[in-house]
């Protein structure tokens, strides 16, 4: 009789520890949970997934993040339970990169993508020469991480990796941006000579002789050529001449006029919405986030009633679904106001083109009139999300 009662004072025992285990399991995920809303709410930029679990007697954490402050947070919390912990959670970048954590668009565009492999959505493009942090590798692809801060994936052959010091090199070396929408880099100094590659408006190499009518070129894979003078000029003196002014944002985007639409496009080739609105402001000489629903958060808010007043040309506007009771506001759609009493504003969307909200006008647009939900103003306003490419260099 006595050994039975042991038996089920054991039963209770392992059952109640049992019991206790699931409850702060449950506690520790939901508290993840909640660092991850807090601490990384857009995983477009920043990182922290983790999966909880126990492992015999003790709490194992497996996953990844790009800030130690979460984890931190987590193993704390786990501490202060007095429960013993194993953490295998990968800081990016890791080993899986080595020391080569950097990295240079060799392509006239280079395709990112949400997931590492060829089929998977396009999250974003980059330009020849652009920089980029490399945090992971999988496969033949590195999760990379851009200006604007978005982290997608790029398989290996549209990037040239380096380490910090060839990084900081090639930064620091003199460089010529490509200003015409199309172009070509030749392998001589003539246009009839070998092409090595294309160039699209916004590329970016490395200087090192000019020429009468060329300008000699050198790519972040050490390959040499020749663009023509009169479609490329010196970033510096590009950059230092640029006027920055609500004409020049509308002359940039009407000269996009036409531009094929490309979900996830931010390039000449092709570019969505945000890719459009992005790409005119690079062109002006700031970096801005990457999607419309990011985009929405930079800036000033201008036109707070959504009567079409007080906007001034450059500003972005902004379209999708409208709050409800249930569910906040949705932007899906930006677009570039012209400010040119016709209500007029330049978007892609199918292509890029001029659109108006005022319906006596040929071009008047009655669906993105009725998903308006306001503006933002970038020119002259500071602001940690848009990236002023002049004060960054310190010309």
């Amino acid at each position: 009789m006595k050994s039975l009662k042991y038996i089920l004072l054991f039963v209770l025992i392992l059952f109640i520890s049992c019991n206790n285990k699931e409850k702060e399991l449950k506690q520790i995920k939901q508290y993840a949970s909640l660092l991850k809303m807090t601490e990384t709410p857009d995983q477009r930029v920043a990182l922290f997934n983790v999966d909880i679990n126990y492992e015999e007697d003790k709490i194992k954490l497996e996953g990844i993040t790009t800030t130690k402050t979460p984890m931190f947070k987590l193993m704390n919390s786990i501490s202060r339970k007095k429960i013993k912990y194993i953490n295998e959670i990968r800081v990016l970048p890791d080993t899986a990169v080595g020391d080569l954590k950097y990295a240079v668009a060799r392509n006239s565009v280079i395709n990112i993508r949400s997931q590492p492999k060829h089929s998977a959505e396009l999250g974003t493009q980059g330009l020849l020469g652009m920089p980029l942090k490399v945090l992971d590798k999988k496969g033949d692809f590195y999760r990379v991480q851009t200006p604007d801060k978005y982290i997608s994936w790029v398989d290996k052959g549209g990037i040239t990796r380096m380490n910090k010091a060839d990084f900081d090199a090639w930064n620091n070396e003199k460089k010529v941006i490509f200003t015409k929408n199309f172009g070509a880099i030749f392998s001589h100094k003539s246009d009839k000579s070998e092409i090595i590659s294309d160039i699209t408006l916004g590329g970016i190499l490395k200087y090192k002789a000019l020429h009468k009518d060329f300008i000699e070129v050198e790519y972040p894979d050490k390959r040499m050529g020749f663009v023509k003078r009169d479609e490329a000029t010196l970033f510096e003196s590009w950059l230092t001449n640029l006027q920055v002014s609500q004409s020049n944002i509308e002359e940039i985007a009407k000269s996009m006029d036409g531009f094929p639409y490309l979900w996830g496009g931010t390039s000449s080739k092709g570019m969505d919405c945000s890719g459009f609105t992005k790409m005119v402001y690079l062109l002006n000489g700031f970096i801005i986030p990457r999607d419309a629903s990011q985009q929405v958060h930079a800036g000033q808010i201008v036109d707070s009633d959504l009567k079409f007043e007080g906007l001034e040309k450059g500003d972005l506007m902004f379209f999708g679904k409208k709050a409800t009771a249930e569910k906040g506001k949705k932007v899906t759609h930006v677009g570039i106001w012209l400010g040119n009493g016709k209500g007029e504003f330049i978007h892609a969307s199918g292509n890029v083109h001029i659109s108006s909200i005022d319906d006596y006008q040929p071009n008047y647009d009655e669906f993105n009139k009725n998903r308006y939900l306001g503006s933002r103003r970038y020119l002259g306003v500071e602001d940690k999300n848009i990236i002023n490419l002049k004060e960054e260099i310190k010309l």
